[in-house]
């Protein structure tokens, strides 16, 4: 009979051994395991579908183009929709044919028309040939929300043919989360401390969205280089803005009657009796409702009255108090724009 050395013994000892240590460890770790393989395949999950929510829809859509489907489901959001009326008012109807306005500003150009036509000899309306030449119009509405903010689809907003932007919301150093390209951008004199030259791209259209007849007298002694106007204003506006006035357009404020009347439902014999006011966002948004084949939006909304520290814009800390005396009325704004989301009216790039 083979005798079994201690040192036999022993390897074979360790050899039954070591499988069931093995064994005893993994079960002992596998929760472990398995909480970090789910948190992996969590990670390629959400990057997968965040590529496919930007860029997939995207190259989808630069297929084929949605025609006039805007314009179908923005009937049944505003009544009388209609594309007939120019984004940006005219010289000629100020000189030659002298329109009559119904409404004073910001609804009309009532009691204006003579500060407006000084205006309008040296601006001009006119749509960029690049514009008149688009088979599609991709338009992108960027805000000025918070929710921009590490948001990564500075890449995606580029990619859009036309990029409204809003205000003074700057692009320089914010470039990854909202991008570099600006189509146009709308603002009122209060909202213009912005570098027309390194916030925007040499051809962006500047558009004065008017809210009272200072607005245009502003404009004129900036383009005209007068004396400046300090008084009637909320917040002083620039006294030195470097801006070409072939990039200048003055927006019709038809756009903001629609906002008002049609979006907001403001009773329309009162409007120029209410406080409430659309903001600028909204007006944008009707405005590329009323010329693009595609409305995406992103950095819209604003955090609940109750947060009283998380900030309403991406690139500064103010919140949602100091928009208690500005006219505005998020909630309000935020039924309508989440109406045109529930008609696909809209599609949100970012979260609402």
């Amino acid at each position: 009979m083979e005798q079994v050395t201690p040192d036999v013994r022993h390897e074979s000892l360790s050899c039954k051994t070591f499988p069931h240590l093995l064994i005893k460890m993994i079960n002992k770790s596998r929760w472990k395991i398995l909480g970090l393989l789910a948190v992996f395949l969590l990670m390629v999950w959400y990057t997968i579908s965040r590529e496919e929510s930007f860029d997939f829809h995207f190259q989808d859509e630069k297929m084929t183009c949605p025609f006039r489907e805007v314009e179908k489901k923005a009937a049944q959001l505003i009544p009388n929709y209609t594309r007939e009326p120019p984004l940006f008012l005219h010289l000629k109807d100020y000189f030659w044919v002298k329109t009559p306005s119904l409404y004073e500003l910001p609804y009309g150009t009532k009691g204006t028309e003579d500060i407006l036509l000084r205006l309008l000899a040296i601006t001009t309306y006119s749509l960029p040939e690049n514009f008149q030449s688009l088979k599609c119009r991709r338009c992108a509405v960027v805000g000025n929300g918070y929710r921009l903010r590490n948001s990564s689809i500075g890449e995606v907003i580029n990619k859009y043919d036309i990029v409204i932007r809003l205000n003074n919301a700057p692009v320089h150093g914010y470039e990854r989360d909202v991008g570099t390209k600006t189509t146009m951008r709308l603002f009122y004199p209060e909202s213009a401390h912005f570098n027309p030259q390194t916030d925007n791209n040499p051809n962006t259209l500047l558009v004065l969205v008017a809210f009272k007849p200072m607005d245009f007298m502003w404009m004129e002694t900036i383009l005209h280089d007068k004396k400046r106007i300090r008084k009637g204003f909320w917040k002083q506006p620039p006294l030195i803005w470097d801006a070409n006035p072939k990039q200048v357009r003055i927006l019709n404020p038809y756009f903001m009657e629609v906002a008002a009347a049609k979006v907001l439902k403001l009773p329309v014999k009162h409007l120029w009796k209410l406080k409430e006011k659309p903001t600028t966002g909204l007006v944008a948004i009707t405005l590329a409702l009323h010329f693009c084949d595609v409305v995406d939006i992103a950095g819209f909304g604003y955090p609940s009255s109750d947060d009283k520290k998380q900030s309403i814009h991406y690139y500064e800390h103010i919140t949602v108090k100091s928009m208690a005396s500005s006219g505005h009325n998020v909630s309000h704004e935020a039924l309508a724009i989440k109406q045109m989301l529930e008609l696909g009216l809209v599609k949100n790039l970012t979260y609402f």
